[in-house]
């Protein structure tokens, strides 16, 4: 098939004994005036299963028998390797993008800045009850990302383009309503945590380098935004692989020196009443929900292999935060609990044991460049569908926006880090990450036109579910609202 700058691209429905003429079997979904980078002719394969509906030719032209047959098609599942095909810009040829790239992107996204704060907000609850919450919170925040990925491929399949943001998502779900909503939700969590990513760094930065925190800030954003914008899939890939990796080193090292005096009678502690007020940033800390577009866009609307790097992404923090919690709130049971303010267990442990500090000071840097990869990704794609330019180019505007705010607003506050964290993580990542998520869901399963081409769903459960995941958020936001309105 040809290539033209105007590409239009049919997913042939498969007919067996019955030859009927090709314009009789239409397309499940039309890519049209796509360019390099995007899909291509799809094969069937045994991948991600994918409902396919053909319309029914004239009834003057087809006999009883051959309607039998294409109804029964109409009816069948077939298997699909994948929705589409990235393409080269130069070579225009397929480049698939990497399940391991996709995972390492998920893992390093969601560690960041906020296993720094588990401790601090977990100490009180205990460590059994905060492994509880953690473990409830990660198969929360994999259901919403996985009920993004379905409303994004089904968005792709009825748009007919690749590179879907929440703004698109949520227009055709939701109407105008859900539009600025998610727009504006979506904003203001990804500038707060950008702020406070750039914020601790620069810190961190500082007292290594030696240099001024705005050198400090201004190096990190270049070098890590430079990655973004000039690096390819493979090369970001990499590089979150290659930072991951040293997470997990640097996290180790923490591990054996911090768990010297770890107090194993502590961890069985659980103080469940304590418990909601440490949801909003374990809830935090979970997000990557913000790349679920861009992992469908990269894995071809390959359901099979987003479900994957979804879970298998985002349980590399969850043993991690478990891991992490369990040390720190082991190692200072012995220390300052009784007191009703709240203390910083990291600065104890780098009161009492001098060789923590500088491997505290790598593992957060570390932890901090990954989640700031998946941001700057996530919300320049945003940003680039907002301001309706086009896919498949350089577009310096959208990176100019993501990292120069959080970069000016990091330099006027360097204390801003803890309130940006607490902006983020209290009200704004349970409704653009819990509530909407489900919203869009329930309105793209459910609403009264049905859609011309309808993946099987990916979260089970039906309304049900749905219900649960919209009703837990909106429980933890009142109760954290209420309790913000009893302190005033």
């Amino acid at each position: 098939m040809a290539i033209s700058s105007c590409l239009r691209l049919t997913f042939p429905v498969i007919r067996r004994s019955l030859d009927l003429p090709k314009q009789n079997a239409p397309c499940l979904g039309s890519f049209e005036s796509l360019r390099p980078r995007r899909p291509t002719v799809l094969r069937p394969r045994l991948r991600s299963t994918v409902t396919c509906f053909s319309r029914r030719p004239a009834e003057s032209t087809v006999s009883g028998e051959e309607k039998e047959i294409v109804q029964e098609e109409e009816s069948q599942q077939y298997e699909l390797e994948r929705l589409f095909s990235n393409l080269n810009q130069v070579t225009l040829k397929r480049e698939p993008g990497s399940l391991s790239s996709a995972i390492f992107l998920v893992a390093g996204t969601t560690i960041g800045a906020g296993i720094l704060a588990i401790p601090a907000v977990t100490q009180e609850s205990g460590f059994l009850a905060s492994a509880i919450t953690c473990t409830f919170c990660w198969v929360y925040m994999v259901v919403t990302g996985l009920l993004i990925a379905e409303v994004n491929v089904n968005t792709m399949c009825e748009l007919g383009s690749g590179g879907v943001s929440l703004v698109s998502m949520a227009l055709r779900t939701l109407g105008t309503v859900g539009v600025q909503v998610s727009c504006w939700s979506y904003i203001l969590i990804h500038y707060a945590l950008l702020v406070a990513y750039v914020a601790r760094s620069s810190d961190i930065l500082t007292n290594f380098l030696g240099i001024p925190l705005w050198e400090s800030a201004t190096l990190f954003s270049l070098i890590f935004g430079g990655i973004c914008y000039f690096g390819s899939q493979r090369l970001i890939g990499a590089v979150n692989g290659t930072l991951v990796l040293g997470i997990i080193i640097s996290f180790a090292g923490l591990v054996a020196v911090a768990s010297g005096g770890l107090h194993w009678d502590a961890l069985v502690k659980a103080n469940f009443e304590a418990v909601p007020m440490s949801i909003p940033i374990i809830a935090l800390s979970f997000v990557y929900q913000n790349v679920v577009p861009v992992l469908c866009t990269n894995l071809e609307g390959n359901l099979t292999k987003v479900r994957t790097s979804i879970v298998l992404g985002t349980a590399i923090p969850l043993v991690l935060f478990l891991v992490w919690n369990g040390v720190i709130l082991g190692t200072i049971s012995s220390l300052e609990m009784g007191s009703d303010k709240i203390i910083d267990p990291l600065q104890q442990l780098r009161s009492a044991n001098g060789a923590v500090g500088p491997i505290v000071e790598v593992f957060s840097l570390l932890a901090i460049a990954t989640s700031y990869i998946g941001f700057v990704l996530g919300l320049s794609d945003f940003l680039a569908d907002l301001l309706k330019l086009p896919t498949g180019e350089s577009r310096p505007l959208p990176f100019i926006l993501t990292l120069i705010p959080p970069l000016i607003l990091s330099l006027l506050d360097p204390e801003i880090f803890f309130k940006a964290l607490d902006l983020a993580g209290t009200y704004g990542v349970l409704l653009l990450f819990g509530i909407i998520p489900a919203a869009m869901s329930w309105s793209d399963r459910y609403s009264g036109s049905p859609p011309s081409v309808k993946l099987p769903e990916v979260v089970p459960g039906g309304r049900f579910t749905l219900s649960l995941v919209i009703g837990g958020a909106g429980w933890v936001i009142f109760s954290e609202l209420l309790n913000n309105l009893g302190h005033l």
